[in-house]
C-alpha cells in the first residue's frame, strides 16, 4: 500500500508539473523557434543565428566572471581561436588573395570539434596565469591576449589570410551540407541560414542545460564560494586552483564553439571582428542580463547582439540614426553602443541583478 501511495504521489506530481503554465509556455516557445525558418527571411535568420552564437559565448563568460569572479577581457581571443581553427582544420590547402593558405581538409564535424578543443587548449595554457591573478590584474592580463591575437591574425597569413581574412568551408553533418545549396522543404527553400538554424539551436540548448546543471550542482556552489571569498573556500576544502583552471578552460571552449558558429554564419573570418570591442560587448551582455545566471547570459546576448541589427534595419525610420555610409546621423553600430552602454549604467545603479532578476522580483512581491 505504501508503494502504491508513493507511485500515486509521484504520478500526481508529474501531472501537476505537466499542467503548469510554464511547461506549456516553454513548449510553445520551442515549437515557435523550430518553425521560424519557414517564415523569416534571411536577415532575421542571420540575426537570430548571431544571437545564438553570442548567447553561447556569453554563457561561457558568465561561468567564468559571473559565477567564479574571474574578470576576463580577452573572450574575443578564444572566439578567434575557434573560428580560425575551424577554417584551418576544415579547409583544403589553396591560394586566396595572392598567397597560400594552410588547410588540413578534415571533415567539417571533426574540424568543429577540434576547433573547440583548440580553444580549450588555449584557455588551459593561460589558466596558470589566471590562477595567480585576480580582479583588475587578471583583466589586464586577459586583455593582452587580444593584442597578441590581433598581431597573429594580421601577420600569420598562411593560417588566417591576413587583413582580408579567409573563406569558411561549409559544415557537413549527418549527410547534410550547411551551404547555400537550395533544398526545398514543405515548399520553403532551405539555404545555409535555414540549415544552420537547426544546428545552432540544439547547440545553444545543450550549452545552456550543461551550464545550468553546473551552476545548480556542487561545482556551482564551489564556484560561488570562490567568487565570494577565495580564502574561505580553500579553508572549507574547495580546490580553488583546480576549479579556477577548469572554469577558464570550459569558458574558452564555449567561446570556441561560438567562434565556429559565427564563422559559419558569416562565411568569412576577418581579424578586425575579434578585437577588444567584441570582448567589451560580451561583458556588457552578462552585466545587462545578470551575472552568474544562464538566463541572464542569454537575455543579455539577445539584447546586445540584436540591437545594432535592428537599428540598421530600421535606420530610415529612426531619428538621429543614419544608414551605414549615408552620413547625416549616428551610425547604427555606434548608436547601439551608446544604448547598451547606457543600459549597463542603468542596470548597475538600479537593477544589480540584471534583466533576468526582474521576474524574480515580481514573484517575490506577489508572494509577500
Amino acid at each position: 500500500m505504501a508503494a502504491r501511495s508513493g507511485r500515486g504521489a509521484g504520478a500526481g506530481r508529474a501531472g501537476a508539473a505537466l499542467s503548469r503554465p510554464r511547461t506549456y509556455l516553454w513548449t510553445a516557445l520551442g515549437v515557435l523557434l523550430l518553425a521560424l525558418p519557414f517564415y523569416l527571411d534571411r536577415f532575421w535568420l542571420q540575426a537570430g543565428l548571431f544571437a545564438m552564437a553570442a548567447a553561447i559565448a556569453a554563457i561561457g563568460l558568465n561561468l567564468l566572471t559571473g559565477a567564479t569572479g574571474q574578470l576576463s577581457m580577452g573572450h574575443a581571443f578564444f572566439l578567434a581561436v575557434g573560428a580560425y581553427g575551424y577554417c584551418v582544420f576544415a579547409a583544403r590547402p589553396g591560394v586566396e588573395n595572392g598567397h597560400g593558405l594552410t588547410g588540413l581538409g578534415l571533415p567539417g564535424w571533426l574540424a568543429a570539434v577540434l576547433a573547440v578543443g583548440a580553444a580549450g587548449l588555449a584557455g588551459g595554457l593561460f589558466s596558470p596565469i589566471a590562477g595567480r591573478l585576480r580582479g583588475a590584474y587578471l583583466g589586464i592580463a586577459t586583455l593582452a591576449l587580444i593584442f597578441i591575437g590581433q598581431h597573429v591574425l594580421f601577420n600569420a597569413r598562411d593560417l588566417t589570410g591576413g587583413f582580408n581574412g579567409r573563406a569558411v568551408p561549409a559544415l557537413s553533418l549527418f549527410g547534410v551540407t550547411f551551404d547555400d545549396t537550395r533544398t526545398v522543404v514543405a515548399g520553403v527553400p532551405f539555404e545555409s541560414a535555414e540549415k544552420l538554424w537547426y544546428a545552432a539551436l540544439p547547440a545553444l540548448l545543450a550549452c545552456a542545460l550543461f551550464a545550468r546543471g553546473i551552476l545548480r550542482g556542487r561545482p556551482g556552489r564551489a564556484m560561488n564560494a570562490i567568487r565570494d571569498h577565495r580564502v574561505a573556500a580553500g579553508v572549507m576544502g574547495v580546490p580553488v586552483a583546480r576549479y579556477r583552471a577548469s572554469v577558464f578552460v570550459l569558458s574558452s571552449m564555449y567561446a570556441g564553439l561560438a567562434g565556429v558558429l559565427l564563422a559559419l554564419v558569416f562565411q568569412r573570418t576577418v581579424p578586425e571582428y575579434f578585437g577588444m570591442v567584441l570582448s567589451l560587448e560580451f561583458l556588457a551582455m552578462i552585466v545587462i542580463g545578470g551575472l552568474g545566471s544562464v538566463r541572464g547570459a542569454v537575455t543579455g546576448a539577445v539584447f546586445v547582439s540584436l540591437l545594432p541589427q535592428l537599428l540598421t534595419r530600421y535606420s530610415e525610420a529612426l531619428p538621429l540614426v543614419a544608414a551605414p555610409g549615408t552620413g547625416g546621423g549616428i551610425a547604427p553600430g555606434e548608436a547601439s553602443r551608446y544604448l547598451y552602454g547606457a543600459a549597463v549604467v542603468v542596470v548597475v545603479l538600479f537593477l544589480p541583478g540584471g534583466l533576468s532578476r526582474l521576474r524574480l522580483r515580481r514573484t517575490r512581491r506577489r508572494n509577500t
